[in-house]
């Protein structure tokens, strides 16, 4: 009979629990018509619901409460530099206290600043990434705001926002010709692991659900 031996563990302690999430770029309306790009990787999905958190204090947040819609831009490997370039900035002014001791700073222009083009949405007001292989216009149906906690220093506690999925636009090159699904090896997006940008690796298998 074959012994097994597991392997070894220990308790930790972890700053961050990003244990692999894609890169979401938000895209929101500001109050003057300009666009805001917020990059976050806490995100789950569930039928046509998107799940996301947000930090307080942000523009990105702050317009999402005030305009109740925005673009989910589901950034690909090959845009990591850009994503890394808009990391941190900051589309609020005057920038955060919290945000300023962690190096933030101002950017009215993250389209520019990533090397990214605006595109119209078809259902909300905020433009879509043009770039980016997935584009989900999305609306809120329900915020939860949560006050600071002791590890969250004086960032202004946090947002659980869920999004109804009203429109998914997907580059050609990703979908099943003559179908509407992705093609899950031609769609390659970027991954936020231990805040560390990773691809998708090599496919593994399928599960007995998969339609293609």
């Amino acid at each position: 009979m074959d012994i097994y031996h597991a392997p070894d563990t220990r308790v930790i302690h972890p700053s961050i629990l990003y244990f692999g999430t894609p890169v979401v770029l938000i895209t929101t309306r500001n109050p003057d018509g300009s666009t805001n790009i917020t990059p976050m990787s806490s995100a789950w999905a569930l039928a046509d619901r998107v799940v996301i958190g947000l930090s307080g204090g942000g523009q990105g947040l702050a317009n999402l409460e005030r305009e109740r819609e925005c673009v989910l831009n589901l950034a690909s490997e090959d845009m990591c530099e850009g994503v890394e370039r808009i990391a941190p900035t900051t589309g609020h002014h005057p920038v955060p206290a919290w945000k300023q001791t962690i190096g933030y700073r101002h950017e009215a222009d993250k389209f520019r600043l990533g090397g990214w083009h605006a595109a119209p949405s078809v259902s909300v007001s905020a433009p879509r990434i043009a770039e980016c292989p997935l584009q989900l216009e999305a609306r809120v149906l329900l915020t939860v705001e949560r006050p600071i906690e002791p590890w969250h220093g004086d960032a202004g506690g946090y947002a659980i926002i869920e999004l109804e999925v009203v429109q998914v636009h997907a580059h050609d090159e990703i979908v099943v010709s003559g179908t509407q699904h992705i093609d899950p090896v031609r769609y390659q997006p970027l991954f936020y692991l231990f805040r560390h940008y990773v691809g998708r690796g090599n496919a593994l298998g399928k599960t007995f659900k998969a339609e293609v």
